[in-house]
């Protein structure tokens, strides 16, 4: 593990640091240590650009860009309200299931300890893929809250996702920019293939 230190410098003079942690689909990965592997590392990330960039004067902000789920609501409450069948579900994964409670609890860190308020060298963007899979890069559509239910709402190629993260990193920091446009935010990524799809079954 690095020191808070080594991080600080590790992170020193970059533009932006992109965060995909994740757990591994195995009993070792989903039950044992450590169980707050994506919530600790948002900590400690953020901290280290704050700290690595607080003598540096100007308005220029530090981009921190960190991977998370659909299956994840915002905590500011704009996502609309699932129904009581998926609620209960989400609940016993919250207590069942680990890497789904650490993922609710780096949404809340973001949301409310990372608020634009309380940062002074960061902004940030939690980006959320739906069902993920394995594909090639084409292009995708980006929504403000998650579409449909909880399972079989679309699905992201984790190429789209890489590269939804990527535009998101190389956009420039002002205007009507594609990052000023989602920052301090947690938009919701489909490949749009799939998303025309589904309008269509909607006709």
């Amino acid at each position: 593990d690095l020191s808070d230190d080594e991080l600080s410098k590790i992170v020193a003079g970059c533009d932006a640091v992109v965060q995909c942690l994740g757990h591994t689909i195995t009993f070792r990965g989903i039950y044992r240590d450590p169980h707050r592997l994506v919530a600790d590392s948002a900590k400690h990330l953020s901290a280290a650009i704050e700290s690595a960039n607080a003598d540096i004067t100007g308005n220029k902000k530090i981009k921190f860009v960190v991977m998370g789920s659909d299956g994840v609501s915002n905590p500011d409450g704009t996502d609309d309200v699932r129904s009581r069948s998926e609620r209960i579900i989400l609940s016993l994964l919250r207590k069942l299931v680990p890497p789904h409670a650490d993922n609710e609890a780096t949404a809340a860190y973001m949301s409310h300890d990372l608020a634009k308020d309380n940062v002074k060298k960061l902004e940030w963007v939690v980006v959320r893929p739906t069902d993920l899979i394995d594909g090639q890069v084409s292009d995708y559509v980006v929504y403000d809250k998650p579409q449909g239910g909880l399972f079989g709402a679309g699905v992201t190629t984790r190429a789209n996702c890489a590269k939804f993260m990527v535009d998101l990193v190389l956009a420039d920091g002002g205007g009507s920019s594609l990052w000023t446009e989602h920052a301090f935010k947690m938009p919701v990524v489909h490949d749009a293939a799939c998303a025309t799809e589904k309008k269509d079954e909607t006709k």
